[in-house]
C-alpha cells in the first residue's frame, strides 16, 4: 500500500503512541505517503478530540516530522471533521492543510459508534437510522467544506444491518460525493470491528466504481501497530473494482497517482 491519509495522534484521547513511532511504522510496511488526520476540535463531545489550543501543536508536530522524515516518505497534515450541523467551527473548516476529511459519527445527539451507546440500537428501526444517516452524508457533501468522506458506512460497526438495499439506501448520498468531486477512503478500521470488513462495503464500492468516484486509503490507526493493517484486504478490494489510481491532497489539492 502506497497511500494512507487517515491517522490519528494522542491529542484525540484516545490513540497512543508518537508521531515518530507512527511515521517509522509506515515507513517499515513501505507506504510512501502518510497523513495524520486526527480528530478536529469542535464544541461537542471534546474528550475523543484535540482541543482548539492543541491545533498549532498538532500542526508543529506534522511539520517538524515533514522535515525529519522529508528523504524517507512524504508527509500530509490534515483533520478528520466530525460532521455535526449547529457544532462545527469555522476556524477549523478554514485552516490551512493538505485536506478535510468529513465524517459523520453521530446521529444528533447519539455516537453511534460508540459501544457505551450500542443500547440505542435495540427496538430501533434500523432501515431508517440507515436513512437518517445517509441523509446526513449527503448534506455533508453537498456542504462543500471536505475533500474525503471517511469510513462511508460506519453505521454497519456494531453489524447493525439494514433489510434494505443499502445501494439504495446511500444513493443520494453517493451521487451528492460525486457532484461534490470528493473522494471516498477505503479504511481499513472495518477490519477491526465486529462487522471485520472495510468501509465501503464491496455492494456499495461496486457502486463508487461505477459513478466513477476516486479512492483513497486510510488506516485510521490510534496505534501504530495498526499502520497498515489489513493493507492487502483492502488494495485487493480496490482492484477488484477496477481501480489502479487513488487520490493523494497537496493544500486542499487533489492528485491522483498509481498504487
Amino acid at each position: 500500500m502506497k497511500v494512507d491519509l487517515h491517522n490519528h495522534t494522542i491529542l484525540c484521547n484516545h490513540a497512543t503512541g508518537s508521531i515518530n513511532e507512527y511515521v517509522e511504522s509506515a515507513i517499515e510496511h513501505g507506504i510512501e505517503f502518510f497523513g495524520f488526520s486526527d480528530h478536529a476540535p469542535m464544541h461537542y463531545d471534546p474528550e475523543y478530540r484535540m482541543r482548539f489550543d492543541q491545533m498549532d501543536l498538532y500542526e508543529s508536530w506534522i511539520k517538524d516530522a515533514q522535515i525529519k522524515y522529508s528523504d524517507q516518505i512524504t508527509l500530509f497534515l490534515g483533520y478528520e471533521v466530525d460532521f455535526l450541523p449547529g457544532y462545527m467551527d469555522e476556524s477549523v473548516l478554514q485552516r490551512a492543510c493538505d485536506y478535510l476529511i468529513g465524517s459523520v459519527h453521530f446521529i444528533d445527539d447519539w455516537g453511534f459508534d460508540n459501544p457505551e451507546f450500542i443500547g440505542r440500537y435495540e427496538g430501533a428501526d434500523i432501515n431508517a437510522i440507515y436513512e437518517r444517516y445517509f441523509a446526513l452524508i449527503e448534506e455533508m457533501a453537498l456542504s462543500r467544506r471536505f475533500d474525503i468522506v471517511g469510513h462511508l458506512d460506519l453505521l454497519k460497526v456494531f453489524k447493525f444491518l439494514p433489510t434494505k438495499d443499502i445501494r439504495f439506501l446511500a444513493k443520494n448520498a453517493l451521487e451528492a460525493i460525486k457532484r461534490s468531486d470528493m473522494t471516498i477512503e477505503i479504511n481499513m478500521s472495518g477490519y477491526r470491528k465486529p462487522i471485520a470488513e472495510a468501509y465501503p462495503s464491496p455492494l456499495l464500492l461496486e457502486s463508487i466504481a461505477e459513478l466513477q468516484i476516486p479512492i483513497t486509503f486510510g488506516s485510521d490507526a490510534h496505534r501504530s501497530d495498526q499502520i497498515a493493517l489489513f493493507s492487502k484486504e483492502v488494495v485487493t478490494l480496490a482492484r477488484t473494482y477496477g481501480y489502479s489510481e487513488c487520490a493523494i491532497y497537496r493544500d486542499r489539492k487533489r492528485t491522483m497517482i498509481k498504487f
